[in-house]
């Protein structure tokens, strides 16, 4: 792996304010001997700096790349429309504001300011090291079924070059089959009508994935043809990482870039096609009387926190890889903004294409005809495609392919979280061995969501070890950042970083209002909690993986106690108080840095009154008042 550090970040102890600040920012693609000592809390060694983007914009679309993924595609149009179609955007908005926005540039923030993944990022509170741990745990599960989903959607491109879309006519050995090429409004006769599937819906459940019944039987085997393209989809995968952050931020251009190309084009398609406004109007048009309902604001929190992949630890990784001074203020709104403006635009793609679908087959209830997930994806677009007039093949291999490539730069994020947790654990591992290592591993569990049972599996694992746990250490996340590290240093921090005041905005929103939206996520979660309706062995499964993860906080915590009480220096109280302090070797990558910005905390904390009443100590913490 190539290194890349600073090659201007030799700052003078003595030197203050803007110079120093200037001279901190300078990165340079060249091999650094500047160190970073890494850590297990007391054992420290030193180790080369961590890569870096090539240039800031790199990092600003590979960020665009992984945020911007299938929740886009797929979850927020169903979403929206499930939810009151217009009336959820404004609850959506707003939550983007001041939950979404606010936590993406905190991580921002965090990685960039200490060069750390999710893992290490906990120096700043050792004890509560088992959170990025606990996260590492969720990403590795997403990202186990997140190439799966990749390898059915190249599928599904490739058969988009047949002369004859493959889903658009039946297979003589379904039955109560329509093709779904067919243009036109069935009449029931003699009840010939009820329980009539679309070709595209059974050649998705009898040729792609050759789903089973239920799980009652077991996963089963794989298929074969889906295990190929797992295969590319890990290959084009690990090609982009084996070079670091350098070839990730080239892909980029991209991995970011080119979709939208298709996603206008898309959408200028969409609009030439007969009934899609209606299907458009159906998607935006408001529904007053649920805005009151306290479901909407859950999802619409629920779908900005996972849109946004946020407290997974992709965009703490990403950043880490950051020049000390980059803009992620810019960023961070930039983005957030932009995945907002995709989702809508590919909620007004799907629906104009089911409007058309509604048309054609006469059916006036639109939300009838769409799916949730996967079955939006591949069985009611392609049904829809299927009936196109004009080249079907070029619509569907454009769809498909823009899903690919931005299934694609999520994977990325979630692949890089994983592996620079490794990698600031396990410096002396060379880059291509944890990238080959992690791809490898992550194909053969990937297999089991390629069997009959695949799908049913997915929605387990999902709902158990990534949903759950990330909702649970997100809240965790937050109250560790904004409450033990504290709102008032994580400013001063800026402060020292980027030469900006923190304003009163991103104060409460990290304080109070985005922890508080995630607890009541949280708690709405478990209350609606319920064991999936399969068998009991993958329910005993799920909730195994989710105790191992909720375990690792009192493991970590226990063990930073025990390293500081090995030492025979202090009382369990007083080690239980300091192991959630930030350790010596917490602050900014470079040494000569990192000794400025502790001179410079060390005289602010000394210039602090000792006795603060539980209010002052409250606006410090929060608002940085006296």
């Amino acid at each position: 792996m190539e290194n890349l550090g600073y090659a201007g970040g030799q700052v003078e102890p003595g030197e203050k304010g803007t110079q120093a600040a200037d001279s901190r920012s300078v990165a340079s693609p060249m091999n650094s001997s500047i160190t970073l000592q890494t850590i297990s809390d007391d054992t420290k060694t030193t180790t080369s700096t961590r890569d870096k983007w090539g240039r800031d914009i790199e990092f600003m679309l590979s960020c665009i790349a992984y945020s911007v993924g299938f929740g886009n595609i797929w979850k927020f149009p169903y979403t929206a429309l499930k939810h009151g179609g217009g009336a959820f955007l404004l609850p959506y908005l707003i939550v983007l504001f001041i939950v979404g926005r606010p936590i993406y540039y905190l991580e921002m923030i965090l990685g960039q300011f200490s060069s750390r993944g999710c893992v290490k990022l906990y120096d700043l509170a050792p004890a509560m090291r088992g959170i990025g741990v606990a996260q590492t745990i969720a990403m590795f599960v997403v990202m186990t079924y997140y190439a799966p989903v990749l390898a059915i959607t190249f599928r599904y491109f490739v058969a988009s070059f047949s002369s004859t879309l493959p889903w658009s006519e039946c297979n003589p050995g379904w039955a109560n089959c329509v093709n779904s090429s067919f243009v036109g409004r069935l009449e029931p006769t003699n009840g010939t009508a009820v329980g009539l599937q679309s070709s595209a819906e059974l050649y998705f459940l009898k040729e792609v994935i050759h789903k089973a019944p239920s799980l009652e039987d077991g996963l089963g085997m794989p298929d074969w043809k889906l295990a190929l393209c797992l295969l590319f989809a890990w290959i084009v995968v690990a090609t982009i990482l084996i070079r670091g952050a350098k070839s990730t931020g080239k892909a980029s251009y991209f991995l970011a870039i080119f979709p939208y190309v298709i996603i206008i084009i898309l959408l200028l398609q969409t609009l030439m096609l007969d009934g899609a406004m209606q299907g458009i109007l159906y998607f935006i048009t408001p529904q007053w009387d649920k805005l009151l309902s306290i479901e909407v604001w859950y999802e619409a929190v629920t779908q900005c926190f996972f849109s946004l992949s946020v407290c997974y630890g992709g965009i703490i990784a990403y950043s880490s890889f950051n020049n000390f001074s980059n803009n992620v203020h810019r960023d961070a709104v930039i983005i957030s903004w932009l995945d907002t403006f995709t989702s809508i635009v590919a909620g007004c793609i799907v629906f104009g294409v089911i409007g058309n679908l509604a048309y054609v087959s006469g059916q006036p209830d639109i939300q009838k005809l769409a799916r949730d997930g996967a079955g939006l994806t591949f069985m009611t677009y392609p049904d829809a495609i299927a009936k196109f007039q004009f080249l079907p093949q070029l619509f569907a291999a454009l769809f498909f392919l823009m899903l690919f490539i931005v299934g694609v730069g999520s994977n990325l994020g979630v692949t890089t979280s994983i592996i620079t947790a490794i990698r600031d654990q396990r410096p002396q591992l060379r880059h291509w061995q944890v990238v080959l290592g992690t791809v490898t591993v992550g194909y053969f569990f990937g297999l089991l969501y390629l069997t009959p049972g695949g799908f049913d599996f997915l929605d387990v694992i999902d709902y158990y070890g990534a949903k759950y746990v990330t909702l649970t250490f997100a809240v965790l996340e937050l109250a560790t950042v904004a409450w033990i590290y504290g709102v008032d240093r994580i400013c001063r921090d800026i402060r020292f970083m980027l030469g900006i005041e923190t304003s009163f905005y991103w104060r409460v929103c990290w304080g109070l209002i985005a922890p508080a939206a995630t607890l009541l996520i949280l708690i709405f979660s478990f209350a609606d909690f319920e064991l999936q309706k399969v068998p009991m062995g993958y329910n005993v499964l799920g909730l195994f993986i989710y105790a191992i993860a909720v375990l690792q906080l009192p493991g970590w915590y226990c063990y930073a106690v025990w390293r500081r009480r090995s030492k025979q220096t202090e009382s369990l109280r007083k080690a239980a108080h300091n192991a959630l302090k930030p350790m010596d070797i917490w602050g900014p990558e470079s040494d000569t840095v990192r000794l400025q910005y502790q001179t410079e905390e060390e005289q602010y904390q000394n210039s602090q009154p000792l006795e603060l009443s539980t209010v002052q100590r409250i606006k410090k913490r929060m608002f940085n008042m006296g």
